[in-house]
């Protein structure tokens, strides 16, 4: 039985790139705002770390071969957004680190200060229904990510892509 026509348009990869412009918007505007947050807003950010564009100090993609989360609340600097991704400067260990994230590497991004979230799948992504790993960088403790299935606003696109 077929699951319907093959598109010849590929929807899934649009409406990935858009989502993943909400991101970008974001992270643009706290840039603006000289990288103060708004409010309570904290985001936590997932990405592969092997993906093309990221780069990550050698000890972190040791630490982290696979994939990492990241938190912007308190502690960070430098941030700078592009077209293509962000750069942010945070501290791991009390050891200060630049990364540079390609927007195509990122998995997930949630603020769960107002239960938001999006999930990703990345360019050679099998399926997976990973829940979102602890943050590594330093940040206050309590603010652990919160998992959806309280009614929070997390998206998730998933066009059943052929394997």
């Amino acid at each position: 039985m077929s699951d319907g026509p093959d598109s010849l348009i590929p929807y899934d990869e649009i409406v990935q790139e858009a989502l993943r412009a909400v991101v970008g918007r974001v992270l643009g505007q706290v840039e603006s705002a000289g990288g103060m947050l708004p409010g309570a807003h904290h985001f936590y950010i997932t990405f592969k770390t092997g993906a093309p564009g990221v780069a990550i100090p050698p000890r972190l993609k040791e630490r982290f071969p696979d994939e990492m989360t990241i938190v912007l609340q308190n502690k960070f600097w430098d941030l700078k957004v592009t077209s293509e991704g962000f750069s942010v400067g945070l501290s791991f260990n009390q050891i200060p680190s630049t990364l540079v994230v390609p927007f195509s590497a990122i998995t997930a991004f949630v603020d769960p200060a107002v239960d938001f979230g999006l999930q990703f799948q990345t360019s050679g992504d099998v399926e997976e229904d990973e829940a979102l790993h602890d943050a590594e960088n330093d940040s206050p403790e309590g603010n652990e990510p919160t998992g959806s299935d309280d009614g929070s606003n997390v998206v998730t696109v998933d066009f059943g892509r052929k394997k």
